[in-house]
C-alpha cells in the first residue's frame, strides 16, 4: 500500500486509526468524576500532541538516524511560525500557502546552518546548532524587531493587506481556515457521561501529521535511510567505500529542518501569533526529551514522547492545591496537609519534577525509551508466564557460546 510493505502498512494504518480516534482515546472518564481532571480530549492538547509529534519525528530523522544531536531545532520551528503569519498578514488567512511557506523558508535557513554547522561532529555540532538558534533568538527578540515585533511578537492587525482576503475583511480579526472552513471550529458529542470535541483544527492537523509519519516511513526504509545509518554507524569505514557522507547529512538535516517549520507553521495557524520564545534552546531541548524518551531511532517512539510531555504539561500544570485538597479531604487534617504538599511539588509549577523523575525512570530502565517498554509488555504476553532459556530461540546460524578465558 502507497509503496509500503506489508508490516509497515498494518502499522500505518493502526497509527490513523488511533489519531482519528483521539477524540474518544483521550476521554475516558465521565464528567463530574474525580478522575475527569485526567481526560486530555480537548482541542488545545490534542492539536499540540500532532503538531509536536510532526516536530519529533523530523528531530528523529536527523538524531535517530545520523546520530547529529542538534541543539537548535527551535530556530526552524520559530521560523515557520514568523513565515506563516506573514502569509496570514499579507495573502490570506488560508493556512495552506502559510504552511508552504513556513516549510519552504525553514529549509532555507537549515540549509545554511546545516552547511556550516555540519563541518563538525559530536559535541562540536552540537553546540554550533546551539549557538545558530541564539543568535536566531535574540535576532527575533531585538535586532530584526520590524519583521518580528519584538518581544511582543508577531501578530494580526485590522490594517494587515490580505490581498486575496480583501473583501471578506469586517470590523473584527479573522480566523485562520482551510478554503473558508474555520480552524477553531469544533462539534461536541455527549455520549456516556462523557463530552467528545471534534475539532477542525485538530483534525486538519491529524491528517498532517499523517502525511508526514508516512514520508518518515519511506525515508526510514528508503536507500537514503540505509545511507544515514551508515553515517550512525561508522563514518570512516563508508568514506572507505567511496561515498562523502557531507551530503546525506546536510539533506537529513534540511528535511529535519523542514519538518521543524511545518510544526511552526501548524502552531501558527492554530494561533496566529508568532513570538521569539519558540526559538529558546529550552524548546530544542524539549524535543530532544521527547525523542529520547519515546526512542529515538524508532518511527513511533517521537510520536509517543510528544504525546507523554504534553500531556504532563497540559495536564499535571493544572492540578493545584485545591484540587488534592478535594482528594485528599478523608485523611486527618495533619496527614493531609503533608500528603498535599508532597505531591504538589509535583503538580502545578511543579510538573517539570514528574517529567525529571520520569524521563530518569525511563532513561535507566528503559535505554530504547517507551517503544522498549512497549515490546516488552508485547513479548510478556505473547509467551505469558513460560519462563524461556537459551534454547528456546535457538541461533539459526548456530554462532558458537565463546569460550572461557583461561589464565
Amino acid at each position: 500500500m502507497l509503496g509500503l510493505n506489508k508490516t509497515d502498512s498494518k502499522f500505518l494504518l493502526i497509527v490513523i486509526a488511533l489519531t482519528m480516534l483521539t477524540p474518544f482515546l483521550m476521554q475516558p472518564f465521565a464528567e463530574g468524576s474525580g478522575l475527569a481532571q485526567f481526560n486530555g480530549g480537548y482541542p488545545d492538547l490534542m492539536q499540540k500532541v500532532a503538531i509536536f509529534g510532526i516536530f519529533a519525528v523530523g528531530f528523529n530523522i536527523l538524531f535517530g538516524l545520523t546520530g547529529y544531536l542538534s541543539f537548535g531545532h527551535a530556530a526552524f520551528l520559530g521560523i515557520g511560525s514568523y513565515s506563516a503569519v506573514w502569509m496570514f498578514k499579507l495573502l490570506t488567512m488560508n493556512v495552506i500557502p502559510g504552511i508552504l511557506l513556513a516549510m519552504f523558508v525553514s529549509g532555507l535557513f537549515a540549509l545554511a546552518i546545516g552547511y556550516v554547522s555540519l563541518r563538525r561532529s559530536g559535541i562540536y555540532f552540537s553546540i554550533l546548532t546551539l549557538a545558530f538558534a541564539q543568535m536566531c533568538y535574540k535576532m527575533a527578540y531585538s535586532v530584526l524587531t520590524p519583521i518580528t515585533n519584538g518581544e511582543t511578537g508577531l501578530q494580526l492587525a485590522l490594517d494587515d493587506p490580505r490581498i486575496l482576503d480583501s473583501a471578506a475583511q469586517s470590523g473584527s480579526l479573522p480566523v485562520t481556515n482551510l478554503f473558508g472552513l474555520a480552524m477553531n471550529s469544533s462539534y461536541k458529542l455527549e455520549a456516556l457521561g462523557r463530552v467528545f470535541t471534534f475539532s477542525v483544527g485538530y483534525y486538519f492537523c491529524a491528517v498532517i501529521a499523517i502525511i508526514a509519519f508516512y514520508m518518515a516511513i519511506r525515508i526510514f526504509r528508503s536507500p537514503f535511510g540505509m545511507m544515514l545509518r551508515a553515517v550512525k554507524s561508522n563514518q570512516n569505514r563508508m568514506k572507505f567505500t567511496g561515498l562523502d557522507p557531507k551530503p546525506y547529512t546536510l539533506a537529513a538535516f534540511v528535511i529535519s529542518g523542514m519538518y521543524a517549520g511545518l510544526a511552526g507553521g501548524l502552531l501558527a495557524a492554530m494561533d496566529p501569533l508568532a513570538g521569539a520564545d519558540r526559538m529558546l534552546w529550552t524548546a530544542s531541548g524539549e524535543v530532544v526529551i521527547m525523542t529520547i524518551l519515546g526512542g529515538a531511532g524508532t518511527l513511533m517512539g517521537p510520536v509517543l514522547g510528544a504525546g507523554v510531555i504534553k500531556y504532563l504539561e497540559n495536564i499535571f500544570s493544572k492540578i493545584n492545591e485545591s484540587v488534592l485538597h478535594s482528594w485528599f479531604h478523608w485523611l486527618p487534617d495533619g496527614i493531609e496537609e503533608v500528603v498535599v504538599w508532597v505531591f504538589a511539588r509535583f503538580t502545578g509549577e511543579g510538573w517539570h519534577l514528574t517529567l525529571g523523575v520520569t524521563f530518569m525512570l525511563v532513561v535507566t530502565f528503559l535505554p530504547g525509551g517507551l517503544v522498549e517498554g512497549l515490546k516488552r509488555i508485547s513479548d510478556r504476553l505473547k509467551r505469558g508466564n513460560k519462563k524461556r532459556d537459551k534454547y528456546d530461540d535457538p541461533d539459526p546460524e548456530h554462532h558458537p557460546d565463546p569460550s572461557k578465558h583461561v589464565v
